[in-house]
């Protein structure tokens, strides 16, 4: 099993009031009550908190991609990736992922992820995504065409990937003379790439479609059996048997000492009422276009998670706070049922201070990390890295494509 920790990097030092009064604090939520003494010491504390969590033995730090919204401070992702590139020495860094539609220019994208993988010397995984809607508008991109970028865009990086320039781009979206980036990535035939989502089953269809492991974000129990069920049957379609390899989950988790001291860090989740989901702009996060007509009714049909309280969230395990213990046997139950070779505990959001956070990422290296690789052994949970598998379809060996019945 393949163990990863991420933080959404919230900044949540700002004025709670406001932020309710105003009804949203993405996008439209002035930035004058950005505070960047306060951004310093956090962005400070987070990488302390990266730092600790490779040498407590995760395998991964998750990083992802945000703009004009406090409940993400990584407005470019490429930057912190190439900080850990730098200050780190064994963990891998998994991007999900690089917001393809939000670029104009897909080389560079290309270039940065090649300059990250070399000075890890290897350790990237360059995953990919469409973006939420509100980057799109945060990026001066029009939503309707969200989808068709991002596919176009991920065909040139990799033909960029795969190819040696110069050779010329002429596409429906991007249209390039020379592309011949000089710096190429150190792994072949390119890094990893995953795919992480929610709720756009168009999306998981593509991701197995290309052979490329799907990261689901924090879905319950059931919509995460669903999402394998349709993953499954695209990839019967293309010749190919999906297995755990391909399966990665993302689960809210905080560890402390106490039950106590968990319960109420793991309430931090809620903060703003779970900023992501809870204050969002309904017209904001799911512009006109953005969506397919049957993705924009399967949207409008999910229960939305912010709306559920604290309580529920607990009870239904999109939010896991314990001690060490407590924790291990509840992620066990979504092992069992979800059975992911991919697994990302995300440690903290809110207000949960500094040292809270050192404490659960000591806990989780210390606990509960080896029970949950004691389980995943038992349960036959395996990694792309275990497996050692292509990184793509289009690498996958014609031994291990079959006819579907």
């Amino acid at each position: 099993m393949f163990l990863m920790y991420f933080t959404e990097q919230p900044m949540s030092a700002y004025p709670e009031d406001e932020g309710r009064k105003f009804g949203a604090t993405a996008l439209m939520f002035s930035n004058k009550h950005f505070d960047p003494i306060a951004g310093s010491r956090l962005y400070n504390e987070r990488l302390a908190e990266y730092m600790l969590a490779e040498e407590v033995g995760f395998d991964a730090i998750m990083l992802n991609e945000h703009h004009t919204a406090p409940y993400c401070m990584q407005p470019r992702m490429p930057v912190w990736s190439s900080i850990l590139a730098a200050t780190t020495q064994r963990v891998k860094i998994a991007q999900l992922g690089n917001p393809l539609p939000t670029s104009d220019n897909p080389i560079q994208i290309a270039e940065e992820i090649a300059m990250i993988d070399m000075i890890s010397k290897g350790r990237l995984i360059s995953g990919i995504v469409r973006g939420a809607g509100t980057e799109q508008l945060a990026n001066n991109v029009n939503p309707a065409y969200n989808r068709e970028r991002f596919e176009e865009a991920h065909d040139l990086l990799i033909k960029i990937f795969t190819e040696p320039g110069p050779f010329r781009w002429e596409g429906n979206h991007y249209q390039f003379r020379v592309v011949n980036p000089w710096a190429v990535p150190m792994q072949k035939p390119h890094p990893r790439i995953w795919v992480p989502g929610v709720v756009s089953m168009e999306t998981v269809i593509w991701a197995a479609q290309h052979r490329y492991p799907y990261i689901a974000l924090n879905t319950t129990i059931e919509a995460t059996k669903k999402i394998w069920e349709v993953y499954d049957k695209a990839a019967l379609e293309v010749g190919y048997e999906a297995g755990t390899e391909q399966r990665g989950y993302l689960i809210r988790c905080h560890v402390s000492d106490t039950e106590e001291k968990a319960l109420a860090n793991g309430r931090q989740f809620m903060w703003m009422q779970g900023e992501f989901t809870g204050l969002g702009h309904p017209v904001w996060g799911g512009p006109s276009g953005y969506s397919s007509p049957a993705g924009r009714r399967q949207r409008l049909m999910a229960p939305k998670r912010a709306a559920n309280p604290y309580e529920k969230q607990l009870d239904e395990m999109t939010i896991i706070a314990g001690t060490p213990k407590q924790v291990i046997q509840k992620l066990k139950v979504i092992m069992e049922e979800t059975r992911p070779g991919i697994f990302a505990l995300w440690g903290n959001d809110g207000n949960v201070n500094h040292e809270d956070s050192k404490t659960c990422i000591r806990l989780m290296g210390q606990e509960v990390l080896p029970a949950l690789r004691d389980i995943a052994k038992g349960l036959g949970l395996k990694d792309p890295f275990e497996l050692d598998t292509p990184v793509s379809l289009k690498e996958t060996p014609k031994s291990q494509l079959r006819v579907p019945a």
